[in-house]
């Protein structure tokens, strides 16, 4: 489930910047905004799937 899960949140930040540069391109800041919305999203959901990551590691340390 984890890497779907950062297949997942990799593909919204890759939405975001194509968002952000879609509006950067056509002047649009709404879309820029929410493309930029997007993206920190995606990046903070990725930071929370490797804080799972390194504490799976730590248990598996401790459990031997």
């Amino acid at each position: 489930m984890s890497f779907l899960d950062k297949l997942k949140n990799k593909a919204q930040q890759t939405k975001g910047r194509g968002k952000e540069e879609a509006g950067r391109q056509a002047g649009d800041p709404y879309l820029e905004g929410e493309g930029k919305a997007d993206r920190i999203e995606g990046g903070a959901k990725q930071v929370g799937e490797r804080a799972k990551d390194a504490a799976k590691d730590v248990r598996r340390t401790f459990d031997k």
